[in-house]
């Protein structure tokens, strides 16, 4: 596999063909966004996670062909900076969480839930509500199943070496590391393919070991 998910700012993309779905991602911004493009193999459709920034960059990696949503993860402005651009241009719909979508810049047309489903062409993608990081924080799942395997897109949720950021508040912390043990490490494969919001990628497999020390030192 050449796809290694190590992408930097001002960088190329890193693509990953899988059987069902195509999977770009980019670097952006001042604050070393990912943004990722995902893309029906079957029909051509394609989705945005997080138009967060450098909305010239993201425009390009389409091509001529169309994106039919774009889903922010979360309200932080560092994941939406090019959100209105972006929609200008596409007519894309706009997916969040109804805690968060308030704070984005424009409409949402659609507010999805924990369990929710989000269309790609002919693939779906589960939305998995990781509460702590903000109230509507969400992650989504692509299950491929034996072919392609499960790929998890958990915004600013879930990172190599820890959860997300939760301002040193306790209450938080415990609410994000509940989320995240029980509805991704609880539930899915080690072999789990992680695409967070900022950084390098990582699969659960190797994060698991880790949660302990996670719960330990309250971060």
């Amino acid at each position: 596999m050449s796809y290694t998910g190590d992408v930097q700012v001002g960088g190329p993309a890193d693509v990953r063909e899988l059987s069902g779905l195509t999977i770009t991602k980019l670097a952006v911004g001042p604050f070393d966004n990912n943004a990722y493009l995902l893309r029906c193999t079957r029909t051509g459709d394609g989705l945005i996670i997080d138009a967060a920034a450098d909305a010239d960059r993201i425009l390009a990696l389409m091509s001529d062909q169309p994106i039919s949503a774009v889903v922010t993860t979360h309200q932080h402005g560092d994941h939406w900076q090019a959100l209105e651009q972006v929609v200008k241009v596409t007519g894309a719909t706009t997916i969040a969480h109804p805690l968060d979508a308030p704070v984005l810049p424009v409409p949402v047309d659609r507010l999805v839930e924990h369990g929710d489903r989000i269309s790609v062409g002919v693939l779906t993608l589960e939305v998995i509500h990781l509460r702590g990081h903000t109230p509507g924080s969400v992650a989504l799942l692509y299950d491929g199943g034996e072919e392609d395997g499960h790929h998890l897109f958990t915004g600013d949720s879930l990172f190599p070496g820890g959860v997300g950021n939760t301002g040193k508040d306790p209450v938080r912390f415990e609410q994000l590391y509940t989320d995240v043990v029980e509805r991704l490490f609880d539930r899915l494969p080690d072999e789990t393919w992680v695409y967070p919001g900022h950084g390098k990628d990582t699969t659960l497999g190797a994060e698991r070991p880790s949660l302990q020390e996670w719960k330990a030192r309250g971060w």
